[in-house]
């Protein structure tokens, strides 16, 4: 892992591409910031417009190419896809950065549309071109959770070292209609899938996810150019 600055950000590309490395991923908080450090994007990257792979090509006349990819969409789509009922067709994405949008694309292919959470008061915030509505946490209420029966948290609240924290909710108005599936998954059980636990939720962390959006990266780094 190489911590890198905000600022850092495009020497750090320009710093990887110098040296010839073949490929590399990218991790929160840089997931949207180094798309324009890109000189192509896969649709999947177009449609999400954050990348967190990106494969470095060697052109036919010796120039590197870095092409951005999100294997986060199909991670998470494959990952959540078997623990959704007929009744979850609305979800609350609580987080607005790069991953939350993979969030928000997948939950669409699936047929679940969501609402954004924000610390904050926004517009309404375009993934692909379609606006996606924004609520604060303080809006949050027993009725909005009560029509939202899946909770995705795409925030990095309760990630170690942080383990006590959890997202601003009214845990108690969780039943157990609700899904709760955090991306988080160290550590495995956050307080965030303990407090729906104990509510009789269904809980997932995001190590599937994990492990399914590495292999697509796999994939993606060693296919042909």
């Amino acid at each position: 892992a190489l911590p890198v600055s905000p600022e850092a950000l495009g020497d750090a590309v320009r710093g990887l591409r110098a040296l010839g490395f073949r490929g590399f991923n990218v991790t929160i908080p840089h997931k949207q910031a180094v798309v324009s450090q890109l000189d192509t994007l896969s649709p999947e990257a177009t449609e999400v417009g954050a990348v967190n792979v990106v494969r470095v090509v060697r052109e036919s006349n010796g120039t590197l190419r870095l092409d951005g990819h999100n294997s986060d969409l199909l991670g998470f789509t494959r990952s959540i896809a078997p623990l959704l009922c007929p009744h979850h067709r609305r979800a609350l994405v609580l987080g607005t950065g790069g991953a939350s949008k993979a969030v928000v694309v997948g939950l669409r292919r699936l047929g679940v549309a969501s609402t954004y959470v924000s610390r904050r008061a926004v517009s309404p915030l375009p993934v692909d071109g379609v606006p996606v509505p924004v609520i604060t946490y303080a809006e949050l209420s027993a009725p909005v959770l009560a029509a939202h029966t899946v909770i995705i948290n795409a925030s990095p609240v309760g990630m170690a070292p942080a383990v006590e924290n959890a997202p601003d909710l009214p845990y108690g108005a969780l039943t157990s209609t609700h899904l709760l599936y955090d991306l988080i998954y160290n550590p495995a059980e956050t307080r965030f899938l303990h407090e729906g636990k104990l509510r009789g939720c269904t809980v997932k962390n995001g190590l599937g996810m994990l492990h399914l959006q590495a292999l697509e990266a796999w994939d993606f780094w060693n296919a042909p150019h």
